[in-house]
């Protein structure tokens, strides 16, 4: 998959694609079921298959204050998306002068000239240029215009009400994240490089891989079942285990991070890239009276783990 960043210098191998646009946080089945048209129309048109997306996340961009809400990083997205068929991913930077793009000129400027998309698709609710003033009638009338084809899809919907980032978001701030992939089609996977820790579960007799979730949207604390992909390295593989999701409250004030202990593992990953899959909330996260009960605790929950994933 080749990932293009700026629509004004393009290849003229990367242009003429079918492309959906959106944010596709998640990758949810929403997503799929546009991406699955998006490959019936390349097909029939011989056309490449392609995302148009935008880094930072605008919502991030307009208001980077605001709590962190994204499912996933762009590199995770990227991956998923090359999964799923997509051989060139526009992953557009958005920066002020694109926020200032009208409509139509987002419309000509972008995707006429400078992507020179043939077709493109969107959601129904799809909204685009300053102030989201473009909808989907606009951009079928300015397709027509500019040479490209526009197609729509209704929302979606599961057993668990309408298919949006929100409402994985949401699930997953209940611990609930079998409901959640009910609606994504996969596990939540958070995706990163292991860091440097304090080593705590090294001496505790439970070694840990340690990731940052700066930037992601924090599902509810506590712990899970996992599934693990190390996905590069000497020990490239899947295995199963147990993860923390928190804030280590007996060991003082601390930002959120996910530390999971790996079943039957023996091996040094630091700086690998590594997918966790959220399967089974099993319990809070709590704070112990004395480190021994905390090490009984941490032999229960892997127990407890290993049940549910078998």
């Amino acid at each position: 998959m080749r990932i293009i960043r700026d629509y004004q210098y393009v290849d003229a191998e990367d242009t003429n694609a079918v492309a959906a646009i959106g944010n596709f946080d998640g990758v949810h089945l929403g997503h799929q079921s546009v991406l699955k048209k998006v490959h019936s129309i390349a097909k029939n048109l011989n056309a490449p298959m392609g995302v148009v997306t935008f880094e930072p996340h605008p919502r991030s961009y307009f208001a980077p204050d605001a709590p962190y809400f994204r499912l996933m990083s762009s590199s995770a997205k990227a991956t998923r998306l090359e999964k799923l068929g997509v051989s060139k991913l526009y992953e557009l930077n958005f920066n002020a002068a694109l926020s200032k793009l009208n409509p139509e000129e987002f419309a000509r400027n972008v995707l006429s000239e400078g992507l020179k998309l043939r077709h493109v698709l969107v959601g129904e609710d799809f909204c685009f240029g300053k102030d989201r003033k473009g909808n989907v009638k606009i951009l079928k009338e300015l397709g027509a215009d500019l040479g490209f084809g526009v197609s729509s899809l209704e929302l979606i919907k599961g057993k668990h009400g309408e298919i949006s980032s929100t409402s994985i978001r949401n699930l997953l701030s209940e611990g609930k994240p079998k409901e959640a992939a009910s609606h994504l089609g996969h596990w939540h996977r958070i995706e990163g490089p292991v860091v440097g820790g304090e080593q705590r579960g090294r001496v505790l007799g439970y070694p840990t891989a340690n990731m940052e979730l700066s930037g992601l949207h924090i599902p509810k604390l506590g712990v899970y079942a996992v599934l693990i992909d190390i996905l590069d390295g000497p020990y490239k593989g899947s295995f199963k285990g147990a993860a923390s999701i928190g804030v280590r409250p007996m060991f003082g004030k601390n930002s959120p991070n996910l530390e999971t202990y790996i079943f039957d593992f023996s091996g040094d990953i630091y700086g690998a890239q590594i997918s966790i899959a959220l399967v089974e909330y099993l319990r809070p996260e709590l704070s112990f009276d004395s480190v021994e009960t905390l090490v009984e605790q941490m032999a229960s929950d892997c127990e407890k783990a290993k049940e549910t994933l078998a």
